[in-house]
């Protein structure tokens, strides 16, 4: 597991959030480049191709390759940053927190937290994000001179590894499945497919799909497997309905996923006695296998996902048994499609 730790510490490092996904794109085409043929499209998608390129069955691997962040709004006269969600930032977890601000060069700040002594409401009351602001330790005209309005932030964090195979990082929505893909890709390398294979990790699922929507239309694939993070059991969430960690991949059940590929899924986990959880959902998955599902005539598309705890937070929790498992199942199902 050492070395599935490094690929994913090395892409939670690599920062990205949505509409600025080029480093993590970057550090994704490294782990890519040995086995597969890697591109890049115009909204910003890192493609990577294998397989038989003149296959009849063409399947797409989609994992989001957006974090949750903030952005700057502007700039106070006391040189405090005034800020936005970028993503489903958790406004909970913002008060106190060491983030990274991206101007013209890094910075660290931290985001402005009121004394509970001197909150109006009591100090349970959260603040609306477009409240807050970030302080950096500058001066209005010296923030002015590093900082712009459009700038990007995130959690300052570095990925840890807790005891037995799991760690703790930001980002680990989504860069747990951009590393489960990479590790399917390693899997697959040496062996022949019978059908064509696009990786794609797309760009501004944070904030409405819009990499997976016109990434699908342009691959044109005739079906897809999204692969993204979902709810793991922890105090505070219902223990019905979720994965657990060390569970084995969550297998997507709902209307705009189809059955056939979800029931094949299902088997071939069976079939190679791994673990795995349902997810069932009454109606749209909230993931980009939604938007995946719906481009062009249609797609059939499953939904494979990665139990998740503490999700858009700066110190989310997974297992690496768990991405591992993910990566063996998708690997399964592609050897026998075609």
């Amino acid at each position: 597991m050492e070395e599935l730790e490094q690929l994913l510490f090395r892409l939670c490092t690599a920062p990205g959030t949505p509409g600025d996904e080029s480093s993590a794109a970057n550090a994704a085409a490294k782990e890519l480049a040995g086995v597969a043929k890697i591109r890049m499209d115009h909204m910003g998608n890192l493609l990577a191709e294998f397989g038989d390129p003149n296959a009849a069955e063409h399947v797409l691997l989609d994992a989001h390759l957006d974090q949750i962040g903030l952005i700057v709004t502007d700039i106070d006269e006391h040189g405090f940053l005034k800020i936005a969600r970028c993503g489903g930032t958790d406004a909970r977890v913002l008060p106190g927190s060491a983030v990274t601000v991206y101007g013209k060069t890094t910075l660290c700040g931290v985001v402005c937290s009121t004394p509970p002594h001197l909150q109006e409401g009591g100090q349970d009351k959260v603040q609306p994000v477009d409240k807050m602001a970030v302080d950096v330790g500058l001066s209005h005209d010296q923030a002015k001179e590093l900082i712009q309005p459009g700038d990007r932030i995130l959690f300052h964090t570095s990925p840890k590894r807790l005891l037995g195979t799991r760690v703790s990082a930001a980002g680990l929505d989504n860069r747990a499945s951009v590393a489960a893909l990479c590790r399917c890709a390693q899997l697959l390398s040496k062996e022949k497919l019978h059908c064509r294979v696009t990786i794609q990790l797309s760009t501004q699922e944070e904030t409405g799909s819009a990499g997976a929507k016109t990434g699908t239309f342009s691959v044109e694939p005739t079906q897809a497997i999204a692969v993204d993070v979902s709810f793991a059991l922890q105090p505070g969430v219902p223990d019905e309905n979720v994965g657990r960690l060390g569970g084995g991949p969550m297998i997507g059940f709902s209307p705009v996923l189809n059955r056939k590929m979800t029931d094949k899924l299902v088997a071939l986990a069976k079939e190679n006695q791994m673990p795995w959880t349902r997810e069932i959902m009454g109606s749209r998955t909230g993931t980009n296998s939604d938007d995946i599902a719906t481009t062009g005539r249609g797609i059939p598309t499953a939904l494979v996902s990665v139990p998740l705890r503490y999700m858009h937070t700066p110190a989310e929790v997974i297992d690496l048994n768990d991405i591992e498992n993910t990566a063996q199942l998708i690997a399964a199902y592609l050897r026998e499609v075609g």
